[in-house]
């Protein structure tokens, strides 16, 4: 992939759960636009196959990938996280707060252990990567999180996800208060059904001709339609938003495709 933009020459990203899906085809998008890139995933082999991936994106885009091992939800693993960045680059001027897990099952099914797994990655996760970030985030930078459309429209047996989502998008409004001193944007992003391994985990080939009859695009989303949005949100041409939520559905919220009437 190559891009001809340098909206993100000399800029620092971060981009939780970067090693698949959203998260990488956001990290692929920025380094073709210049910005030097961290990301971070639990697994260690996906990493390492996620850097192989986005060195490919432009001939020096080796030299900037930073590749931390990590998982949001655990303090210690933030800590080193928040120690590289510091010691490779001193600042960050972007964060895409990706990372996160699925959980999928009827209300009465939900264990503690469940519940706690969830909002730790999702919510925790996502809030204390936020926090750990701000002393080295530049004035005027950009934070976007990774949100859901199911915290537009109700979605039977996610009960746990959708709330997390729900809360990770309200803390971009309160955020963009927070911060507007620093002049650092908030924003989340609420994608539809994007054709992710955790969508592929969650449905299965026979269910997914239902589930696409609800869009109203008639396919399903893709990682680079949701990166395409986040690096508009983190650039300078999105200036002027603040607080909001970017729906990346296809209609799915919105639209009722007409073989449903």
């Amino acid at each position: 992939m190559t891009q001809s933009n340098s909206r993100f020459t000399g800029k620092i990203a971060l981009i939780t759960g970067g090693t698949s899906g959203m998260g990488l085809a956001t990290a692929r998008r920025l380094l073709a636009e210049g910005a030097h890139v961290v990301i971070t995933g639990r697994d260690k082999t996906r990493l390492d196959a996620a850097v192989q991936d986005l060195a490919t994106t432009a001939p020096d885009a080796a030299d900037r990938i930073l590749a931390v091992p990590g998982d949001v939800g655990d303090r210690a693993d933030r800590d080193a996280l928040t120690e590289a960045i510091c010691t490779r680059y001193g600042r960050l001027d972007v964060v895409f707060a990706n990372a996160g897990v699925g959980s999928f099952q009827p209300v009465a099914e939900v264990t503690e252990d469940e519940f706690d797994r969830v909002i730790g990655i999702n919510f925790k996760g996502v809030y204390f990567t936020i926090q750990q970030a701000l002393p080295l985030l530049a004035d005027g930078s950009a934070i976007v999180i990774n949100a859901s459309w199911t915290l537009h429209r109700g979605l039977t047996g996610a009960t746990i996800y959708s709330a997390t989502k729900a809360a990770v998008h309200n803390l971009a409004h309160t955020l963009a208060a927070d911060l507007s001193s620093r002049r650092i944007r908030v924003n989340s992003v609420s994608p539809g059904y994007i054709a992710t391994p955790m969508f592929h985990d969650n449905v299965s080939l026979k269910a997914q001709p239902e589930v696409l009859a609800n869009v109203a695009a008639a396919r399903f989303g893709t990682s680079e339609d949701v990166a395409n949005a986040v690096a508009f949100l983190a650039s300078e041409e999105a200036s002027y938003i603040n607080g909001q939520d970017l729906i990346i559905d296809g209609g799915l919220v919105s639209a009722i495709p007409a073989p449903m009437l």
